[in-house]
């Protein structure tokens, strides 16, 4: 005999404090990202997931894990070991292995030539990236994205020239009778100065340059999920959306849909070999550390690569109002941090319960406070977070309060009964 289809979640409607009438159905239309109240059609979902798809994303997320090391201690531990490494190194020489020669293969089509290879990823990834997030303005990507490439290759070309010269001003020929070194070498005789270890400026600038630059690949991928939504909401009339493409206009939302389709598989591309060009860049920073140069002219072709560093990236670009801009800055800010929310004032506490239906309490209020804050902090995959607005994550937060709450009830009540 048929009997009426019993629904999934019968309790989920009076969980509020009030009837609802999602209570008797199976499925909230639009999922977890819409409310009713907000319900004036289905929200679009993500269109499945190839494993092609899956695999780049896969690449993606470790190259990101091995180049936004954090950059803080990155800084302090290329100092640290300029200094310890190239220390024990003039006292005690390392065992020689192939890249103590100088003629290694990547000492002569790599390091020499460096920051050629930087370049090459660099200017392709800022200019489509930030050509991008500033749904094709061509203007605004000229002026406040594409001159930092051009002021980081001026301190490139300005400091290794000062190294030079301060090598040649301050140094002799092993032989007498040669006073420039051009001669000198000429002659097949050795130049004894000063010498600044370009190679060392050279690594640490260019894998620091990379590391910032390279930002941008940050929650990329969420700008696809925001033009799927603020394209739904425009559909539907809704004004109220968080959503951080809500202040452009229509023509800029098309712009940055045909550009973000047609360039993302371009720019995910460069950003892998951003990632490994960096990475080569260190083991390379490591025989140098080993086999050139003295202590102290690594450690301050380091301080001032590091000097550079922060003088542009950290003190002059987020500077506002002088040009130009962060890496990441466009007609629309898509690097939020993980959503914190608050719990829902309109549902009573749920706190577990311990066996024999107990309710567990913690002795120490410190402790719980963190737990709670921890069970607020939205989950992420690969580095993403799993909701693109904080309306969407707090009426997620509301339904698994409301079903764990109504698990604990069926438990006490199971207790009871038995």
């Amino acid at each position: 005999m048929a009997t009426k289809r019993r629904p999934l979640r019968p309790n989920l409607g009076q969980s509020g404090g009030g009837p609802s009438s999602s209570s008797n159905m199976n499925f909230r239309p639009g999922g977890p990202d819409i409310t009713r109240s907000e319900a004036k059609g289905t929200r679009p979902t993500a269109a499945p997931t190839s494993i092609r798809e899956i695999l780049v994303m896969g690449v993606i997320h470790l190259c990101k894990k091995t180049i936004f090391f954090n950059t803080d201690l990155k800084v302090a531990l290329y100092l640290g070991s300029l200094f310890i490494i190239s220390l024990i190194g003039d006292f005690l020489p390392f065992p020689r292995t192939y890249f103590a020669r100088s003629d290694n293969l990547f000492n002569l089509y790599f390091v020499k030539v460096g920051w050629g290879w930087t370049l090459l990823f660099l200017v392709p990834f800022t200019v489509l990236s930030s050509y991008t997030i500033t749904c094709g303005d061509m203007k605004r990507m000229l002026r406040h994205h594409l001159p930092r490439v051009l002021i980081a290759t001026f301190f490139w070309f300005f400091w290794t020239k000062l190294f030079n010269v301060v090598e040649t001003s301050y140094g002799r020929c092993t032989t007498k009778g040669y006073a420039s070194k051009s001669s000198c070498l000429k002659a097949g005789h050795l130049w004894q100065g000063f010498d600044i270890s370009g190679h060392a400026f050279i690594l640490i600038h260019s894998s620091l340059v990379l590391i910032e630059e390279a930002r941008p690949i940050i929650k990329w991928e969420t700008i696809k999920e925001h033009l799927r939504n603020e394209l739904h909401n425009r559909s539907v009339s809704e004004t109220s959306s968080s959503n951080p493409l809500r202040g452009l206009n229509t023509e800029q939302i098309r712009s940055l849909q045909f550009l973000y389709t047609r360039l993302t598989p371009i720019i995910r591309t460069l950003f892998i070999g951003m990632a490994a060009l960096q990475l080569l860049w260190d083991i390379m920073l490591v025989g140098t550390m080993l086999y050139y140069h003295r202590m102290i002219e690594k450690v301050i072709s380091g301080i001032v690569a590091i000097l550079t560093w922060y003088f542009t990236y950290r003190f002059w670009y987020p500077t506002n109002g002088l040009l130009p801009e962060s890496p990441g800055n466009g007609s629309f800010y898509y690097q939020r941090d993980n959503f914190v929310f608050k719990r829902p004032t309109h549902l009573p506490s749920c706190p577990a319960a311990a066996p024999g239906g107990v309710q567990a309490s913690s002795s120490n209020g410190k402790s719980t406070g963190q737990s709670q804050q921890q069970q607020q902090q939205i989950p992420t995959f690969m580095g993403m977070p799993l909701f693109t607005n904080a309306k969407a994550a707090s009426t997620a937060a509301s339904l698994l309060k409301a079903e764990q709450q109504r698990r604990t009830e069926k438990h006490l009540q199971m207790g009871v009964d038995s």
